[in-house]
């Protein structure tokens, strides 16, 4: 354990949040290379020191896999940087990921203690900073895994769910086979978010880590073509599907079946995994237009308008139909766009696509909102303006205002009980209406974070553990 109580709380009390070094807003807005540049050794230490190592530490409860978040916090201080990294690995699966795209200002930092006079810990730069230290220090399968059960798990997914359960499950010392569809594992981890947030070296160095731990990886495996649940089934002793929920959803407006119109889901795979911002050295291209418009503000809607200015465009916009307190997406990622000059338009609501004799884009027709009382979702809904309709000249328009889940999987398998929305029904633990399958992540709560669907995957490892033992 940690051993570095001699700084007292006034010490740590006076000790300001450090911040995290980033490229120039006006030479990264051209760049995929990563914009925060992660922690010093000495500023590491410093913001550590601001931990106060509560007895009864909230952080821990807020973080969706649960890391002993003051322990790794305390062996930082020590300066013993192995068993900070050994503290964090045991927690978390996937920590250089985590460290960089989740949400902890609205989890662990949200609760610390420190928060409430001052800023809280940078929990996401320490962990971050331990990760990309154990990277390049600790080597191959370091942490010794039980003995073989003599049980097999399938994981159909190797997105953060399925990447989380197969590295909790082959410590309890399962045999785990990952079925990915695509040629790289990652899953929306290398599909979906972009280099600039998250490199992917760093991807394929956590993923290697799982496998030098005994995980096997079938790429190119379309769970519900190549096999079907119940095939997979039938060979294994367990299975766990994180298929995620990669269906897009458009707006049903006019227009949307123009040349320039795309899927965020699409336009940002080709980019990020198909590496389509360099063709034709690369053999998948995608349009670069000129004024491009994005209609959503979540976390993709960022990642999309802030690729589309990197490949070129003279303006990349946001088209958003609620006010800027609404935004869904992360405060950080909307920083980070205005800082690279990304145009916003608040309480905007797209109409119509239109487009020109030849089929391509030329515009959004739109109108102004204003905001009624709140929906559903705790935000205030958006009504239309009469008499406020204009038109946004555009040739390339984005929609990211959601995804759903593909039936691809589920409609081979009847028995597999869905709610209305397509998604698996499951348990707290993951579990669902057929015996030894189990389900998490975005296909069972639809479009979420990559740290709600690691907690998934972490309790379905529990819950799948206890299954095969009782088999």
């Amino acid at each position: 354990m940690p051993v570095n109580e001699q700084i007292s709380a006034k010490e740590r009390m006076a000790i300001a949040r450090v911040k995290m070094p980033e490229q120039d807003p006006q030479v990264r807005n051209r760049t995929f290379t990563e914009v925060n540049l992660g922690l010093p050794e000495q500023l590491a230490l410093l913001e550590a020191k601001r931990c106060l190592q509560c007895k009864v530490a909230k952080c821990i409860a807020g973080c969706p896999v649960l890391v002993d978040i003051p322990r790794f916090l305390g062996f930082i201080v020590d300066g013993d940087l192995e068993a900070a990294a050994r503290s964090l690995l045991g927690d978390n699966a996937l920590p250089a990921v985590t460290g960089r795209v989740c949400p902890q200002e609205t989890q662990c930092e949200e609760v610390c203690i420190r928060g409430l006079k001052g800023a809280p810990v940078a929990i996401g730069y320490l962990e971050r900073f331990v990760a990309d230290w154990a990277r390049d220090h600790l080597t191959g399968a370091f942490m010794t895994p039980a003995p073989a059960s003599g049980k097999k798990v399938a994981v159909v997914g190797s997105g953060p769910a399925g990447l989380t359960a197969a590295g909790e499950l082959i410590k309890l010392g399962h045999a785990v086979t990952i079925y990915e569809a695509f040629h790289t594992p990652g899953g929306v981890l290398v599909y979906g978010i972009p280099e600039f947030r998250l490199p992917k070296e760093i991807v394929r160095a956590e993923v290697a880590r799982l496998e030098a731990q005994g995980v096997k990886i079938e790429c190119n495996t379309v769970v519900g073509k190549t096999y079907t649940l119940a095939e997979l089934r039938a060979e294994h002793d367990a299975v766990f599907v994180a298929v995620g929920a990669g269906l897009p959803v458009f707006m049903n407006v006019a227009g949307e079946n123009l040349k320039g119109v795309y899927s965020a889901n699409e336009y940002l795979t080709r980019v990020n995994l198909m590496a389509a911002y360099d063709f034709p050295n690369n053999a998948t291209p995608v349009l670069k237009g000129k004024r491009v418009a994005v209609v959503g503000g979540g976390n993709v809607a960022m990642d999309a308008v802030r690729t589309a200015k990197r490949l070129g465009a003279d303006e990349a916009m946001i088209v958003y139909r609620r006010g800027k307190t609404e935004l869904p997406a992360r405060a950080e990622e909307v920083h980070h766009a205005e800082e690279e000059g990304i145009r916003f338009d608040f309480q905007v609501a797209p109409l119509e696509v239109l487009g020109n004799d030849q089929g391509w884009v030329t515009g959004l027709r739109c109108i102004r909102m204003e905001l009624g009382e709140p929906d559903d979702s705790g935000r205030r809904r958006p009504v239309p303006v009469p008499g406020s309709e204009f038109i946004f000249p555009c040739d390339i328009v984005i929609v990211a205002i959601g995804t759903r889940a593909n039936p691809l999987l589920t409609s081979t398998s009847p028995d597999l009980r869905l709610n209305r929305w397509g998604n698996i029904e499951a348990g707290e633990d993951g579990a669902t209406s057929l015996p030894g399958v189990f389900a998490g992540g975005d296909i069972v709560r639809g479009a979420a974070t990559v740290i709600l669907a690691m907690g998934d995957g972490k309790r379905a490892a529990k819950a799948i553990d206890a299954y095969l033992q009782n088999l």
